[in-house]
């Protein structure tokens, strides 16, 4: 099965403003049914964030979609 890999930026994200530990992301990479299954609900689901460190997460990647828009 393959997993979804997730950019440098996004991992250092998760763990310095959402403050998830490598064993945090650890356990979501290794319960990842589907490769398009989403990281961020994933997180929630297990109870490692809180429904505003979802937000948070979500309004991120927003922008990064933002800033790679022409």
């Amino acid at each position: 099965m393959q997993k979804q890999l997730i950019s440098e930026e996004f991992r250092e994200f998760l763990q310095q403003e959402i403050a998830l530990s490598s064993k945090d992301l650890s356990v979501v990479f290794n319960n990842q049914c589907q490769p398009s299954d989403p990281i961020p609900m994933l997180l929630w689901q297990y109870g490692l964030i809180s429904s505003n460190q979802l937000q948070l997460i979500w309004d991120w990647l927003d922008a990064q979609v933002r800033l790679q828009s022409p």
